[in-house]
């Protein structure tokens, strides 16, 4: 059960690993792009060219949809970046129903653990398998392994990182499960207080606030590259605002007067933004319409850049 490319790169490895999946569940076509013609998930294409059959219910509660799922008689469910299951439906597998999470449980539970890990300024992740219960991210973890965050890493590639490390460890999971060698460990939610949360990101969250260290800056766009991406918006002379997202930035720490959000540019060659502590340059972004760019090619391209005013 999965959606996303992150589910898909899992199951493409199990199916070279010769495991018997008898079907795949994911969410219904959706509505894409310009023309909004429908579009299937990641998991549904490669199911589909696998011969795996797809359901796709918009209720999991669907009478019609458990019984078709319990005619499967499936050993097992393997659930990956969907959505929360009903006890009517992780309940039906006599071996359970297990869960990939993209970090090192219970740190980071919820919606958006990669995101969140390079934000906060992590240096270590990881991924956890799980046993499912009531409660999101909470269940008995049954194996989980370590990844490093590199300086330069964004949210791209840890979770490139991290869908590789992850389909290794469903595949072990998967023979502890076969072999009854599995030894649940209970997680340890006693320390609430020191568990950081990973909830579903919106729109407004992205919006890069500028009165905090160059530092927090710099993890907060390398956790948001490339999706969602943060953002900022600049006023032209005319009074216009730019949205721009950015997607790359580095940071010089400075301790000059300037207040947090001043704008300068240098001769049509720099975009620099000041924080707290710091000048913040920005490297990679993109103009609403337009395509990823350095921030030479957007320069060049936008002759009244340096009549941008304060934020």
């Amino acid at each position: 059960m999965g959606t996303p490319e992150f589910a898909a790169g899992v199951l493409q490895y199990i199916i070279d690993k010769k495991h018997q999946i008898v079907a795949v569940v994911t969410m219904p076509d959706k509505p894409a792009g310009r023309g909004q013609k429908l579009s299937s998930s990641a998991v549904k294409i490669l199911a589909l060219e696998n011969n795996i059959p797809v359901l796709q219910p918009t209720n999991l509660k669907d009478e019609l949809f458990l019984k078709e799922l319990s005619d499967y008689h499936a050993d097992l469910f393997l659930v990956i970046a969907f959505r929360m299951l009903p006890k009517l439906v992780w309940s039906i597998p006599p071996k359970g129903a297990i869960n990939l999470h993209a970090s090192l449980l219970p740190q980071y539970r919820g919606a958006a653990p990669i995101n969140h890990a390079i934000i906060s300024g992590e240096k270590i992740t990881g991924v956890t398998t799980f046993f499912i219960n009531e409660n999101i991210d909470t269940g008995d973890i049954i194996d989980s392994v370590s990844v490093q965050i590199d300086i330069d890493d964004n949210a791209g590639t840890l979770h490139d990182k991290l869908m590789a490390k992850g389909a290794e460890l469903v595949n072990q999971t998967l023979h502890k499960i076969y072999t009854n060698q599995v030894k649940p460990i209970t997680q340890n939610l006693s320390k609430i207080n020191e568990i950081h949360l990973a909830p579903k990101i919106f729109k407004d969250f992205c919006r890069i606030n500028f009165n905090q260290d160059g530092a927090k800056i710099q993890n907060f766009v390398r956790g948001l590259s490339p999706y969602p991406t943060a953002f900022i918006e600049l006023r032209n002379n005319l009074g216009e605002f730019i949205y721009l997202k950015i997607f790359k930035i580095n940071f010089e720490v400075s301790d000059d007067d300037f207040a947090p959000e001043t704008v300068f540019t240098d001769n049509g060659k720099i975009l620099k933004i000041k924080c707290l502590d710091s000048w913040v340059f920005v490297k990679e972004l993109q103009l609403l319409g337009k395509k990823r760019m350095s921030i030479d090619e957007f320069i060049r391209g936008f002759r009244n850049l340096t009549e941008f005013n304060k934020l």
